[in-house]
C-alpha cells in the first residue's frame, strides 16, 4: 500500500478544501490556527456557509458553478495575506474549492522575469 504524505499539513500558510456542497473536508495546522476563534480544526464537517457572509458566501458558489479563480490581497490587525480561492476537480468535473491563505509583505518585490 502506498503511503500518503499530508505535505499541507505544516505549510506555513492556511489550506483550506471543501467539497461541492461547502462540506470543509481538509484544514491544515495553519488554517485550524487562523480560524481558531471560529472553530479552528472543529470546522471541518461543518459548511462554508457557516463563517461566511452572504456576499461571500455568493462568491463561492460561483467560484463552484462556473469554475472560477478569485484572487485577493487583505491585512487584518496589521498582517497582509494573498488569499487564492479556486476549484479542485475529480476528473473533469468540480469537487470543491481549495483556499489557501499566505502572509505577505507589506511591500514585496515585484519581478518581471524574461
Amino acid at each position: 500500500m502506498e503511503k500518503v504524505i499530508d505535505w499541507a499539513k505544516s505549510l506555513n500558510c492556511a489550506v483550506t478544501v471543501s467539497d461541492i456542497n461547502g462540506t470543509i473536508i481538509y484544514m491544515n495546522e495553519k488554517s485550524g490556527k487562523t480560524f481558531e476563534k471560529w472553530g479552528g480544526l472543529d470546522l471541518i464537517g461543518k459548511n462554508l456557509d457557516s463563517c461566511h457572509k452572504p456576499k461571500s458566501q455568493k462568491t463561492i458558489k460561483n467560484l463552484m458553478d462556473f469554475a472560477e479563480t478569485n484572487v485577493y490581497t487583505i491585512e487584518k490587525a496589521g498582517i497582509k495575506k494573498l488569499i487564492y480561492q479556486t476549484p479542485w476537480y475529480q476528473g473533469e468535473k468540480v469537487a470543491g474549492l481549495v483556499e489557501l491563505s499566505l502572509e505577505i509583505p507589506t511591500e514585496m518585490p515585484h519581478f518581471i522575469r524574461d
